[in-house]
């Protein structure tokens, strides 16, 4: 989901009414847990293949970038 995608979802949430809300907060959930599987799967992979350290590593180094961005 990209900006303009999240903006378009948290509007269309301010306007809804109650059910409604309620749907779209459990999908939200539903896709928090959907990505949360994903990302155990993917280190599982990761840690299979001999590459955590190294994803760990480059991950490390792009949060340090952005944190001197800002």
């Amino acid at each position: 989901m990209n900006e303009e995608d999240k903006k378009e979802f948290l509007n269309d949430f301010r306007k809804v009414d109650g059910s409604k809300k309620l749907d779209m907060w459990y999908y939200a959930l539903e896709q928090e847990v959907l990505w949360e599987q994903i990302l155990a799967e993917m280190s599982e992979v990761a840690k299979e293949q001999g590459i955590d350290k190294e994803l760990d590593k480059m991950a490390g180094e792009e949060m340090k970038k952005v944190t001197e961005n800002e």
